[in-house]
C-alpha cells in the first residue's frame, strides 16, 4: 500500500481528492490537512510514502516550498509532489528546489495524478508533460533563462513594490535591484517594467 498525505487549505478540493484517491485499491491516505505544521507532524508520525502538496497554502501559512523543505528535513524518505493550479516556471523551479519529486496540475486527469503518486513511491520522478516539457527547454536555453533571483525581482515588481521597496523585502541594495531587472529587461526584450512584467506573465514565468 502507498500512504498518501494530502496538503491542501480548502477543505472541499481536498477531501474530494481523498475520496478519488481511495478508490484505488494500492493507496491509502494517511492524512489530510490544510496546515503545514500538521503536515510534517503527520508524515513523520504516519510515515507517508507520498505527499501531495499544493503552493499556496493560504496567507496565515508558509508556502508551498518552505513547507516541502520543512517535511524532507523531518522525514526524507517521503516523496513530496506539487498538486496545485499554479503552473508558473518560477513556481515549478522553487518546488524541485525544494526536493519535490513531480508537479501536477489541479486539471489533470485522476489517471494522471494516479500515475504520478505511483511514480513517486517507485523512486521515479513525476512531472507531468508539459511542465517536463517546458523545465527542459529551461535547462536548454541557459544563456536567455531567468535566474530565480531575477523572476523573484519580477514577481515582486508586479505586484507593485518600487525598487526601494524590493530592496527590503530582498534585504539588498537599490543598485542590485536595477541589475536585476535590467538583466531580466535583456532576456526578456524589454524596455521597462511594465513590459516585461506583460511579456513574463505571458510566458508563465510568474504569476500575478
Amino acid at each position: 500500500m502507498i500512504r498518501i498525505l494530502l496538503l491542501d487549505d480548502h477543505p472541499v478540493l481536498r477531501h474530494g481528492t481523498r475520496a478519488l484517491l481511495e478508490s484505488q485499491p494500492d493507496f491509502v491516505v494517511v492524512a489530510d490537512t490544510g496546515d503545514p505544521t500538521e503536515a510534517v507532524t503527520a508524515a513523520v508520525h504516519e510515515r507517508a510514502d507520498v505527499a501531495l502538496v499544493d503552493l499556496d497554502l493560504g496567507a496565515d501559512h508558509e508556502d508551498g516550498p518552505a513547507t516541502t523543505r520543512r517535511l524532507l528535513a523531518a522525514r526524507p524518505d517521503t516523496r513530496v509532489v506539487a498538486f496545485t493550479a499554479f503552473d508558473s516556471d518560477a513556481d515549478i523551479v522553487r518546488m524541485i528546489e525544494a526536493g519535490a519529486v513531480g508537479y501536477l496540475l489541479k486539471d489533470s486527469r485522476p489517471a494522471a495524478l494516479f500515475s504520478a503518486i505511483r511514480s513517486a513511491a517507485s523512486g521515479s520522478a513525476a512531472i507531468a508533460g508539459p511542465i517536463a516539457a517546458r523545465l527542459l527547454d529551461r535547462m536548454q536555453r541557459p544563456d536567455d533563462a531567468l535566474t530565480n533571483r531575477e523572476l523573484e525581482v519580477l514577481e515582486l515588481a508586479a505586484s507593485g513594490l518600487s525598487n526601494r521597496d524590493l530592496a527590503r523585502a530582498l534585504v539588498v541594495s537599490e543598485a542590485t535591484v536595477k541589475t536585476h531587472l535590467h538583466h531580466a529587461f535583456i532576456k526578456l526584450r524589454a524596455d521597462n517594467r511594465q513590459t516585461a512584467i506583460a511579456t513574463a506573465v505571458k510566458r508563465g514565468l510568474i504569476r500575478l
